[in-house]
């Protein structure tokens, strides 16, 4: 079996509703991601994916979708305010923690066509969750 990584960086803000700390209010965080893709053949050129390709798929997604803007429950008290005065808002169904955001980039790299196995978001240096097998 073949593996290859990638990280990606990107910077967001959330805050997690019901949360008991410090997480209930609004906060930011330089996140480092790392994709694992996993295949049993290579490609004719000898890959599993290219780096290059993996950062166009999923890092373009990522640029667009979730850097530099506010990461919130749809339910969150702050989001009309924050639309009213056009910040860049990503809404989600459920909180935005480190696992949840884990999954929607692993979602999303499914949906490129890239074979993930797994996604790793460090949210801190020393805090990190995980999605996939």
């Amino acid at each position: 079996m073949y593996r290859v990584t990638r990280e990606l960086d990107f910077c967001y803000g959330h805050r997690l509703l019901g949360h008991p700390g410090k997480c209930a209010h609004l906060h930011g965080h330089n996140a480092r991601l790392v994709l694992t893709l996993e295949a049993s053949d290579l490609d004719a050129l000898g890959m599993v994916a290219d780096f290059h390709s993996i950062r166009t798929q999923v890092g373009a997604w990522i640029d667009a979708t979730l850097d530099h803007r506010m990461i919130l429950h749809r339910e969150d008290p702050a989001l009309p305010a924050l639309r009213d005065l056009g910040e860049p808002v990503f809404v989600l169904d459920v909180n935005p923690t480190a696992e949840n955001l884990a999954r929607l980039v692993y979602e999303q790299a499914e949906r490129a066509g890239l074979p993930i196995v797994r996604v790793d978001l460090w949210e801190t240096a020393t805090c990190m969750a995980s999605y996939g097998s």
